[in-house]
């Protein structure tokens, strides 16, 4: 490794700190920052590229690092002081690996579907938590594609990596309007459910959810924009038995998702 970094003054340890609170950073870099072995070793699996890796011995005391620039020359490797670390560690108990990665964009053009494919779509996500808890939900769901439509968050904050632990790495991923999904919605015969609070939304259990579909959730405060319930095949709803009128889009996101795995056996 190069020199010990120890000082939280050292300019990598600030463009680090940068690219974690920073939307318009990690743009202008082309940088994502990923932290800890299982995110990052998923991000490699999936075949993102790793440009640096910082490594904080006495933290990761097993030397996990390794394996993660086996085989990868390019990777340019920092040894940091404990000190230093934490200045840019994210979470609580991190295990002393932090990544700077170039992130995946894809556009409609570039994603691939299965024989039968399942879709979730995404309008106007706004909390990283949210859209992480999601992707781990559609990973382990199978789900080919995710879309997020006119997003308000960044697909690549620090907290929807940390959400999703990894798994935004694993699933096709990508982002555009409303319009332009809808319309490649249509353009592969893909049916529509949009999950929706209004007295036309059929039970979710109830609907045909064995073949091509996408399901669509909009966000907790306002529910999807009238689009997306003028353009769906089906309006879809989680019943409500308590005094709760709604439940959190990551949640219902899964209720819908498990139930369309179930009808495809």
């Amino acid at each position: 490794m190069a020199d010990i970094i120890n000082s939280t003054a050292n300019p990598r340890i600030r463009n680090i700190l940068k690219l974690q609170a920073n939307s318009r950073d990690r743009r202008e870099q082309n940088l994502i920052v990923i932290e800890g072995y299982r995110e990052i070793s998923r991000a490699v699996v999936s075949g993102v590229i790793l440009k640096e890796l910082y490594v904080c011995p006495e933290l990761d005391r097993q030397s996990r690092y390794e394996s993660l620039i086996s085989g990868n020359s390019g990777i340019q490797l920092f040894e940091v002081g404990k000190d230093a670390f934490a200045r840019i560690a994210y979470r609580e108990g991190s295990d002393g690996l932090i990544a700077l990665a170039v992130p995946v964009y894809l556009g409609l053009a570039d994603l691939k579907l299965s024989a039968n494919p399942l879709i979730l779509v995404l309008e106007a996500v706004e909390k990283p938590g949210n859209l992480g808890a999601i992707m781990r939900t559609a990973d382990a769901a199978g789900i080919d594609v995710v879309i997020v439509c006119d997003p308000l968050t960044d697909m690549y904050n620090p907290n929807t990596i940390r959400s999703a632990v990894g798994c935004i790495f694993t699933r096709q991923l990508v982002s555009c309007t409303s319009k332009a999904a809808m319309s490649w919605l249509r353009e592969h015969g893909i049916k529509i459910y949009a999950a929706a609070l209004s007295e036309e939304a059929i039970i979710y259990h109830k609907v045909n959810l064995s073949g091509p579909s996408a399901i669509v959730m909009g966000t907790e405060s306002t529910g999807l924009s009238q689009g997306w319930l003028n353009g769906a095949d089906e309006q879809i709803i989680i019943p409500m038995n308590g005094i709760a009128d709604s439940l959190n889009v990551s949640t219902s996101a899964a209720v819908i998702v498990y139930e369309a795995v179930r009808q495809r056996g």
